[in-house]
């Protein structure tokens, strides 16, 4: 007898881990899938696009109401606005709209996942407590996954459908024009000022350089994502989920140098926002150059995020073992992950 498919509805499908999420599953087999983006993903396979706001409530049940066959509810979406507390409510508000949408209309309803990030222990704030650990304890709100988690759990009171969180750290993977794409802002920053005939020098700050970080490969997050989901030992739990190795930038700097046959130089803080902003005309000559794929410059990477990235001169440590306790023993090689990455989009032609 065949068992029966489980129908996943991924949203955030065109961003970075959404992305990784679709094609994971798409690999995977066994799953039908339905992504809901506002654009479609460049991702190939057999699955349903719907191009849904999640923000709208009306366009939402009216886009997503007649989906009455989803098992599996995976949620990477994620928005940013220039006034924080809009950023708030609207994250707050997708997720809201997304799940009571979905509740209401599938029957078949047997787990959501909802993705987070290290901000929940409020990296973003200054210096905290590391490493940390899913039960540590929370920091002074806003927070809007705070919000997620408490409409989640609540919701969730009574009904036979579990959920699970991840929360991984400086999600990297093979992508283009997502606002949180580490190793391709890393990549083209290489390139502009080889292109200038400068040495590589890491753009944050002295601290940054020789704190403790950590990332997380989009692969792996996404493989995770599927065990959490479809494990009942992770039932209403929470992980953190990152390669679990420490690196220092100190150490992986003169790796990406010689990657990209530069000079290394000594570390010099520039807001990259700033510094790339007229930057365009140099990558377009570096795309002709080189007979690039031509991804327009304010398209191909976002400085905000490498910025906020290399800023952070305290440790950024999540403990891991609660995955490997409850079964999830896969990792990876940071650096190795940077170098295979960086390869990839040579490969690609999106970097020369």
């Amino acid at each position: 007898m065949t068992a029966t498919k489980r129908t996943a509805l991924v949203t955030g499908a065109s961003g970075l881990a959404g992305g990784y999420m679709l094609a994971h599953l798409l690999e995977q087999g066994g799953w039908d899938i339905v992504a809901v983006s506002r654009r479609k993903p460049s991702i190939p396979g057999d699955y349903k696009h719907i191009a849904a706001d999640l923000l709208d409530p009306i366009d939402c049940r009216t886009k997503l109401g007649p989906l009455t066959k989803i098992s599996h509810l995976f949620y990477f979406a994620i928005t940013e606005r220039p006034d924080p507390a809009e950023t708030q409510s609207a994250n707050a508000n997708m997720f809201f709209n997304l799940v009571r949408t979905v509740e209401a209309a599938s029957p078949v309803l047997e787990h959501i996942h909802l993705s987070q990030g290290t901000r929940w222990y409020g990296n973003h704030l200054g210096p905290y407590k590391t490493p940390t650990k899913e039960d540590d304890p929370r920091h002074m709100p806003p927070n809007f996954y705070y919000d997620q988690q408490d409409f989640l759990e609540e919701f969730q009171k009574g009904k036979r459908w579990t959920w699970s969180v991840g929360r991984p750290h400086a999600v990297c993977g093979f992508s283009t024009g997502g606002p949180m794409n580490l190793t391709l802002a890393i990549a083209v920053y290489a390139n502009v000022c080889k292109e200038l005939g400068l040495p590589l020098s890491f753009p944050g700050k002295p601290g940054a350089y020789t704190a403790l970080y950590q990332c997380t490969d989009a692969a792996l997050l996404a493989k995770a994502v599927e065990w959490m989901a479809t494990d009942p030992k992770c039932t209403n739990q929470a992980f953190n989920i990152t390669n679990s190795d420490l690196i220092r930038w100190q150490n992986l700097w003169p790796k990406f140098a010689s990657f990209f046959g530069m000079e290394l130089a000594q570390p010099r803080h520039i807001n990259l926002a700033r510094s790339m902003a007229d930057k365009g005309p140099i990558w377009e000559k570096i795309v002709e150059k080189n007979g690039l794929q031509k991804f327009r410059f304010g398209e191909i990477a976002a400085w905000g995020y490498p910025d906020n990235v290399f800023a952070s001169d305290y440790d950024i440590v999540s403990d891991t073992s609660k995955a490997r306790r409850f079964g999830f023993h896969d990792l990876v090689d940071t650096e190795e992950m940077f170098l295979r990455m960086f390869a990839d989009f040579r490969r690609e032609r999106i970097i020369p």
